[in-house]
């Protein structure tokens, strides 16, 4: 599975928290009021901004060795590594559940409560069925 490890930039935003940004990813930014939050969301961030990017189609570059720390940055700063596995992160949000709205005759909404039956789960496979998708299992994607 790919792993990509980014340097990230966590600068002192008072109080012990921290703003990050990543040098080689103009605008993936993040914040945490400590330490390890800080390092959690930015992990987050990395994940979401490369899904991101790769679901627009856009090029990935590729992470720096030495990052230029932009002269701004407040003393103190920490440069750490950062890693995410874009497959799981992507797995994770398409496979996420959404709310949808549909209108179905009431009898048929009454018949379903009456069956005990999922519409949610029926939708989802009769949407797989007519697109004749086969359900992905869990990790696989078609």
């Amino acid at each position: 599975m790919r792993k990509l490890t980014y340097p990230a930039v966590l600068e002192p935003a008072g109080g012990g928290a921290y703003s990050v940004y990543f040098p080689d990813l103009p605008g993936c930014i993040s914040y945490g009021k400590d330490f390890e939050t800080a390092l959690s969301e930015a992990q987050d961030a990395l994940g979401l901004h490369i899904y991101g990017m790769e679901k627009d189609g856009e090029a990935v570059p590729a992470p720096s060795k030495n990052p230029e720390v932009d002269p701004d940055t407040a003393p103190g700063y920490l440069v750490s590594p950062v890693s995410v596995y874009p497959e799981l992160v992507s797995e994770e949000i398409d496979n996420r559940r959404v709310k949808m709205n549909v209108t179905i005759p009431a009898w048929v909404k009454e018949l379903a409560a009456e069956k005990g039956l999922n519409s949610s789960r029926l939708l989802e496979a009769a949407i797989l069925d007519a697109a004749q998708v086969r359900r992905p299992r869990a990790g696989h994607t078609e």
